[in-house]
């Protein structure tokens, strides 16, 4: 457990409630007001690939092993591979979905996103990865940064024959236990492709759980939801744990230990976040893993290889976390 983090480097049918109102053609992007009222705990999930994911849930299900379920926060954050780990935890034992990581079979990747994005020529990771740098390089700020990501994304859709969406969708659905949202209050990060403004999700946004994931997972390809398209939440910040403001107590899992690829200036960092949570009269606690991310998720974090030992590296964490976490979470 870390108090700041270290070595800065560097988101299925509707029930009726779910449906959105007459007055919401559109869905709604601004979800945090809904949660600015603040509350007692809020739970952050960073994003992290899928090597990230199965940590998380690893943590998660070692904390509630030994006595602290953290499932049960006022307020859950998800972004990117966050996102899926938040809608798994509100709709299954950690405790089972740990299981099932540990006894699933891996399959090869075929591309980005853990998915056959389609028709066209999928780009290696590495490729993805020194794009990504090329535009941070010449992004004047975060703003600037994200909108050249909103429309690479643009351009490599057009390319495309759109029929990695439908499969985007039924990967990312088949991967959560429950189509529909909980009813506790749970903010799914993402970002407008054609704006580059960031946008946040909700059970009251009249968008479907799966639609919100696969939007805050979207790294590659921009994902189509109405008229709107989205890139992944984590282009905002990869743990978004600032839109936890106003929650007393605010416990962040960053499978990235906090790191950043951006300039400290543009204030992407974890540690930047853990600032202005404080400076509100948060308390906050931050899970790193123990060892360099690299080291234990491997060169690729998406590769579905990496998730078994990633669980059980996070549930020996969790586990041995619970006592000092107690008196903060409880």
């Amino acid at each position: 457990m870390n108090t700041t983090p270290s070595s800065p480097l560097h988101l299925t049918s509707t029930t009726a409630s779910d449906r959105p109102r007459p007055d919401q053609d559109q869905p709604q992007v601004d979800a945090t007001r809904r949660a600015r009222a603040g509350g007692e705990r809020a739970l952050v999930l960073g994003g992290g690939g899928s090597a990230g994911n199965a940590w998380l849930i690893g943590v998660i299900a070692g904390l509630c092993e030994a006595g602290l379920d953290v499932t049960e926060a006022d307020l859950i954050i998800g972004t990117s591979a966050g996102s899926t780990a938040a809608a798994q935890i509100t709709g299954a034992s950690p405790t089972q979905l740990l299981a099932d990581i540990l006894a699933a079979v891996p399959q090869p990747r075929t591309g980005p996103g853990g998915s056959d994005r389609g028709r066209i020529a999928i780009r290696p990771v590495a490729d993805h990865m020194r794009r990504m740098g090329e535009i941070i390089a010449a992004a004047e700020d975060a703003a600037d940064m994200r909108r050249r990501m909103g429309a690479a994304a643009l351009d490599m859709d057009a390319a495309s024959d759109g029929s990695w969406q439908t499969q985007w969708r039924a990967t990312v659905a088949a991967r959560l236990p429950s189509q529909h949202w909980p009813q506790r209050t749970v903010l799914i990060t993402a970002v407008d492709a054609h704006t580059g403004e960031p946008v946040v999700f909700d059970r009251h946004s009249g968008v479907d759980l799966a639609d919100a994931v696969a939007a805050s997972c979207s790294s590659g390809f921009p994902y189509r939801i109405g008229d709107s398209r989205y890139i992944d939440g984590g282009y905002r910040r990869n743990e978004n744990a600032d839109l936890a403001a106003g929650y007393a107590r605010v416990l962040v899992l960053s499978p990235f230990g906090g790191r950043t690829r951006h300039p400290l200036e543009w204030g992407m960092q974890l540690a930047a976040q853990v600032d202005e949570l404080r400076a509100r009269g948060s308390r906050v606690e931050t899970i790193a893993p123990d060892s360099n991310p690299r080291d234990m998720f491997g060169a690729n974090a998406m590769d579905p290889s990496t998730r078994p030992p990633a669980a059980r590296a996070g549930h020996d964490q969790g586990r041995a976390l619970a006592g000092q976490l107690a008196e903060f979470w409880r």
